[in-house]
């Protein structure tokens, strides 16, 4: 008897296309197109920035001839004596700048998880909407708000600081004579007013909608799955947004902060309306006085000479070089903690 042989039969599968990029020479116009103007406009900024470099240098190579390094050391501005530099000025920049970011980076955060992970959809369309016009309030009105009203309603709270919170090296502050500390009842209002503390709050409401702007899109863009397995592990609300939402947002907190003190930096026309002009580096934030490099520029421009302009092009250029390095520095840091590298739910 012989027994039968079972034979399989394979259906033939066909065969799975590979999938590979295709080279730059079978693309169609409109990648090369867009390829070539994103390239072209990353090539235009950075020929922007070398010329406006390049013209503050040329600009400023006669002031900075004539004084060399005292420039970066002198706490005055007598351009036509020679006698001249940006220590007090840059100093005073700096110190308005980082009040402002004070203020500006706690307001900014908070508001900007408010939007993105509590407010009802209704509301967070308004408020979005709020924040976006208040980026697009021109300078001058802020300056006037702060010339009119906040330099004067301040004076309480100032005073308060002076005699509470004097123990802080910034927040101590003694008046002319040095006779007697700022919190004594006869000093006159006058001396907490024109104040690096005043600037320093104006600057901080003109930043902080870029900077919630920036730190909003980020917590936004956090990954759904993400949130929802926290939420699956028993979190609360606050723990997703703490364990999800802020290492997701790392990098737009950092970005958001390092735009609102680039800006901070170089605001010019509030500033200019509410500080008193000084030159010399100031030991207190609370007390009449402050400087700005943009606000000297602002001030000294149209009555200056030639070689005065040539000292208030190699402050500018100081400042701008600055404010590079500010910039750079903040694009290192996101770098290095990119959005969500760091999530641990």
């Amino acid at each position: 008897m012989g027994s039968a042989v079972a034979t399989v039969v394979v259906p033939e599968t066909a065969a799975v296309p590979e999938n590979r990029v295709r080279p730059a020479q079978v693309r169609p116009p409109a990648d090369k197109l867009f390829r070539g103007m994103a390239r072209g406009s990353g090539y235009v900024v950075l020929a922007l920035m070398t010329m406006v470099g390049v013209f503050l240098s040329l600009r400023a190579q006669d002031a900075l001839r004539v004084d060399g390094w005292k420039f970066v050391t002198t706490q005055a501005w007598e351009p036509e004596s020679h006698n001249f530099g940006i220590a007090g000025i840059l100093t005073g920049s700096v110190l308005i700048a980082l009040t402002a970011i004070f203020f500006a980076l706690p307001l900014a955060l908070g508001t900007a998880l408010f939007i993105s992970e509590y407010a009802p959809p209704r509301l967070k369309k308004a408020l979005i909407a709020l924040i976006d016009l208040m980026a697009a309030i021109p300078s001058v009105v802020f300056g006037l708000w702060g010339f009119f009203f906040f330099e004067h309603a301040s004076v309480g709270a100032t005073h308060w600081m002076s005699d509470y919170l004097g123990w802080i090296p910034l927040l101590h502050l003694r008046v002319d004579t040095g006779e007697a500390d700022a919190g004594n009842p006869l000093a006159s209002n006058s001396y907490y007013t024109g104040s690096t503390f005043i600037a320093g709050v104006v600057v901080a409401l003109m930043v902080t909608p870029i900077a919630c702007s920036v730190m909003r899109e980020a917590f936004s863009q956090a990954p759904l799955g993400e949130r929802e397995g926290a939420y699956a592990l028993g979190a609360t609300r606050w723990g997703m947004v703490r364990n999800v939402v802020l290492p997701f947002g790392r990098g737009g907190v950092i970005g958001g902060t390092m735009l609102g003190l680039g800006r901070a930096l170089g605001e010019t026309i509030a500033v200019y309306m509410v500080i008193s002009l000084t030159f010399r580096i100031q030991g207190h934030i609370l007390g009449k006085g402050a400087s700005s490099v943009s606000s000297v520029i602002a001030q000294r421009y149209g009555s200056s000479s030639h070689f005065a302009i040539s000292a208030l092009m190699a402050a500018g250029l100081a400042l701008f070089l600055m404010t590079l390095a500010v910039n750079f520095g903040a694009s290192m840091i996101v770098a290095r903690s990119r959005s969500g590298a760091e999530s641990e739910a």
